[in-house]
Order: C-alpha cells, then structure tokens, then sequence
C-alpha cells in the first residue's frame, strides 16, 4: 500500500476575521493545528508548530519520531509564549499523521482537532479528543448528546504551549486500499455531525479537493462559528498509479468566507447539519482537571435541560402573542372610538 491523492481547504469561517488555524501538507507528513490566545498569539502559535513540523523533512521514523516532533513544536510555542508578553498563555491544538514506507501510518495527538478515516462506507473517529466534556462522556458521566450543549465543551485539557511538555497520544493505523483519512480542526467536527462528515466523504470520494471544499461549505452552512480546516489523503494499493506531483504548502486561507458560504446538492449533505455553536476555547491546566472533574455529578447537565430550553422558548412565543394581541385591541378599540 502506499499514499495516494491528498487534498486540503482552510475558510476563517463565518464568524471569525483571522484564521488561526495552520496546516502542513507534506507528504508522506501531513498536520493541523488550531491556534488559541488573545489578539493574534493563537494565529502564531498554530504557525510555530506547523513550521517546526515542515522544517522537519521528516519521511518516516514512528511514533517515537512524531512525538519528537510534537514536542519540538511544543518548544517553540512555549518558548515564544515564555519570552514575548503580548504572546502568553498561547497554545495550539495539533494533529499529525505520518505515512511510513511500509504503509502504516503513524498519528501524533494533542487537543480537541480530530482525525477520522473513512473505511468502506463507515467513518470512525481515530483519536480522543482532550476535553473536559470528552473526559466526563469516557466516564460515562455525560451522554453524547449533552455534551453537544454542555457549557464547558470548549475547555481543553492538553495542548501544545502551555506547559514545557506536553503528553502526546501516539498510535500507529494498518491501512487498507481504498482509505480516506481527515484530519480537521473543531471548526468542522463542532459544525458538522459526524454522520454528515461522513455522508460528503461518500458523496465526493472520487474528488478529494471537491471534498474538502464541501467540508468547509457544510461547517459554513452549519454556523460557521471558527475557523475550519480539512486535510485528506488516501491510501492505494501499491500498484495503483501515482498521483501528480503535489503543489507543497504548509499554510493557506481563504480569500472570503462568502465564496463557499452555499452547499451544492451534489455534496449529500443533510438539510440538518449544524451543531451547537463554539466558543472561544480555553486550556485548563493539569492540576486543576481532576478537580473539575471531581465536581461534576453524573446527572450534569440534566437529562432535561434542553426541555427546559424548549419552555423558554415557547413562553417567550407565549409573550409576543400576547403583545400582539394586546396590541390588536387597542387599535380596535381605538377605530371603534
């Protein structure tokens, strides 16, 4: 097996006016990284870290060289974070995935950007996202669909900047012809249910940059509350012919986030697609996640917290009918006089 055609779009989203995310498309090294901090420190942060990836050359070495190079580029993050004011506290998420000679493909972790592979017809999630939320769904204390809602869902618990070192998640994928893999920064997977992410990768699997660029149109139409950023490549069998020569980029935006702000019915995309929105996300040191952790009871949220959105809802409805009507009256009244 060996690496086939690769792809990548990046939009700074609907709500955001800078892109901080970064990508490295090299292959056989391909990455993402999602920046965070105050002012531009998140756009330098994603850029620190991808440009320690691209810097690299690397062509193979496993999962002891993708965790050097995850903590190589924790160095320079924290490093600029240690030593430039206007950059502390920045941070980046980043997600790695190397293609070894022998076809295997080892995967860096860190942070709530995600990898997922398309096998078949059916999309799987590859890594573990390091989230508060994420934690108290593994510890059966949140179901999934809470934590969609959950208040704390943008509170992350690992990533790259913040500390001197940073535990990287490492694991190695045996390929099978025919794969598609995603690596995508939240702006997608908070945008995008898994199931539509999935439905566009079968819809367009023949045409990898018309996937990503769908990708990117479906976190859009869902919201597009952050910035999104999809990168795909595929695996082949070894005798399936080469792909053209790759136009190499490590970081690339948009030019309007309005250019792909529509879905194309040829996307198979769902009607419903969005999901809810992000906000601004926040590390949350190491200490002090076992304590947040601690405080959460099994029921939080309730089961009926979204009947009771629901009820604010419809008494706020129940109040506008009855200012229409009162209003209704008095014009009325005020004719019959």
């Amino acid at each position: 097996m060996k690496l086939g055609r690769h792809a990548f779009a990046t939009d700074p989203g609907r709500k955001r006016r800078q892109n901080e995310d970064a990508f490295v498309v090299r292959p056989p090294l391909f990455a993402i990284a999602d920046g965070m901090g105050g002012a531009r420190a998140g756009e330098i942060a994603s850029a620190l870290a991808a440009g320690a990836l691209d810097e690299s050359g690397t062509q193979s070495g496993g999962e002891d060289r993708v965790k050097e190079l995850v903590q190589e580029a924790n160095r320079r993050v924290h490093e600029r974070a240690s030593n430039d004011p206007a950059t502390s506290g920045m941070g980046t998420t980043m997600t790695v995935a190397l293609v070894e000679p022998s076809g295997d493909i080892t995967f860096g972790h860190v942070g709530d950007s995600r990898a997922y592979v398309l096998r078949g017809d059916t999309l799987e999630q590859l890594t573990d996202d390091h989230s508060l939320v994420a934690e108290l769904v593994r510890r059966g204390e949140l179901s999934a669909s809470d934590a969609e809602v959950h208040p704390q869902r943008s509170v992350i618990t690992r990533a790259l900047g913040t500390d001197p070192d940073v535990d990287v998640d490492a694991f190695t994928i045996h390929p099978e012809p025919g794969d598609i893999y995603l690596l995508c920064s939240d702006g997608l997977s908070d945008m995008v249910a898994g199931e539509a992410i999935e439905q566009v990768l079968l819809a367009n699997r023949s045409d990898l940059d018309g996937t990503a660029k769908a990708l990117v149109r479906a976190a859009n139409r869902g919201g597009g509350d952050d910035n999104i950023t999809a990168v795909l490549f595929e695996i082949v069998a070894d005798d399936a012919p080469l792909p053209p020569e790759p136009d190499e980029r490590t970081r690339e935006y948009a030019t309007s986030p309005d250019e792909e702000d529509t879905l194309h019915p040829e996307d198979g995309v769902p009607a419903i697609t969005t999901m809810p929105s992000a906000v601004d996300t926040m590390v949350v040191p190491a200490s002090e996640v076992e304590a947040a952790l601690a405080e959460q009871e099994p029921e939080v949220p309730q089961a009926g917290t979204r009947e009771a959105g629901i009820g604010r809802r419809l008494l706020a409805l129940l109040v506008i009918v009855a200012l229409v009507a009162l209003i209704v009256v008095l014009v009325w009244w005020g004719l019959a006089r």
